[in-house]
């Protein structure tokens, strides 16, 4: 099984960095196709990146449901294909609306992240289920961190050679998955495609029906909106407070993208073993509300930079909640919750960073009641106890 696990972990990889790859070459890239000012250009990379984030969310349960029908290995092959030809439509499209619909399609092809996990549910035994979604999360860590750091690194030779290197990268991927990838769906898994079920709403009352399954995916979407202040207003909230350079912020970002890669991929299978899943969880999140109490007051940018390491111990939260679901789901159902876990990450996405960044500019104006750039971070606490207390109450039900 090693050569399919390293083709799934490289489909997660290469989803995760197309959310990253466009990010420094999309001003240049807008004002050269669309021209006017980097002002306009910023309002159309905002729907660029909501129409990706919202396709995500509305396609995640879609091919959830689909892998479920008809296996994961047709689901993933057909979206790595697909999405080769959406890099090669991104790195010759001359109009803005060609871009537009090149994201769109972007975001459907990069929703397999509940295909990946599905599959993972499928091969493991239930108490390897935390420690292979970790890795699931670590091939998504490491591609948010390399998307951006390529996309700049190839931007020097032009706004288009980022995609034109995705697309290799693509189709390179597809030709390994189409030599080792096994289907894991069998005739007892298998279920029917009912297209009413891929709908996310549909399909989040299907699984939220499953006996104390509920406030586990309240606790997961509380958790998916607060993590993402940390990519929403780091940058903004470090150069505020800390006064930090682009090349600081960057290394900080690193750094928390590498400790999240770390700790998904290498500490979630002994903290599982040696302590459960529960208990996992709840040291994780005593990590998160801790880590969030200190910088929402933090004063110094070193002992920030210091704190980074033990912010990313709460990635052991996601790969042991998804673990947790996965064991109280039915086999026949395991791409659907997958999937609304998918859409669910989908929806923070586009939720938080609107959310964070407005709290932010409302507390460091010059009228501002009290001047607390980290006022974000208190807001991630709040909802950080909140699902705390959630968690506790939760008991779900083993399949």
């Amino acid at each position: 099984m090693r050569l399919p696990f390293a083709f799934v972990l490289s489909t997660v990889m290469i989803d995760a960095m197309g959310i990253g790859l466009v990010l420094p070459i999309m001003p240049q890239l807008i004002v050269e196709v669309q021209g006017g000012t980097l002002a306009n250009a910023a309002i159309w990379g905002g729907i660029l990146s909501t129409a990706f984030a919202a396709m995500q969310f509305v396609f995640g349960p879609i091919l959830g449901n689909l892998s479920d029908a008809y296996g994961r290995r047709v689901v993933l092959l057909v979206s790595l294909f697909v999405m080769a030809l959406d890099y090669v439509v991104m790195a010759i499209a001359g109009s803005i609306w060609l871009l537009l619909i090149g994201r769109i399609v972007g975001g459907i092809t990069a929703a397999t992240h509940s295909t990946a996990a599905a599959f993972m549910a499928d091969v493991s035994k239930p108490h390897e289920k935390a420690a292979n979604f970790g890795l699931i999360g670590a091939a998504f860590g490491i591609g948010f961190v390399l998307g951006p750091v390529i996309g700049g690194l190839l931007s020097e030779y032009g706004t288009r050679a980022p995609f034109w290197a995705a697309a290799g990268l693509s189709a390179m991927i597809f030709g390994i998955g189409v030599l080792v990838m096994p289907e894991t769906v069998t005739d007892r898994t298998q279920r029917a495609f009912n297209l009413r079920r891929a709908n996310p709403i549909n399909s989040l009352k299907a699984i939220a029906a499953l006996p104390g399954i509920r406030p586990m995916l309240w606790v997961y979407f509380l958790y998916s909106v607060l993590i993402y202040v940390y990519p929403a207003i780091w940058s903004y909230f470090t150069t505020e407070r800390f006064g930090w350079s682009p090349q600081m912020i960057g290394l900080s970002l690193g750094v928390y993208g590498i400790g999240m890669a770390a700790v998904q991929g290498g500490l979630i299978r002994p903290a599982t073993r040696y302590l459960g899943e529960r208990m996992t969880i709840v040291i994780g999140m005593v990590f998160e509300i801790v880590s969030f109490a200190l910088l929402a007051v933090l004063t110094n940018g070193t002992i920030a930079l210091m704190l980074i390491p033990i912010t990313a111990l709460g990635a052991v939260i996601t790969p042991a909640l998804q673990a947790m679901m996965s064991r109280a789901t039915p086999d026949s159902q395991q791409g659907e919750l997958q999937g609304v876990l998918a859409a669910l990450h989908a929806l923070s996405m586009v939720i938080s960073p609107l959310l964070m960044t407005s709290i932010f500019a409302q507390f460091i104006k010059p009228d501002a009641a009290i001047y607390l750039p980290g006022a974000p971070f208190l807001l991630a606490l709040g909802l950080m106890l909140a699902g705390f207390i959630l968690f506790l109450r939760s008991r779900p039900v083993v399949a």
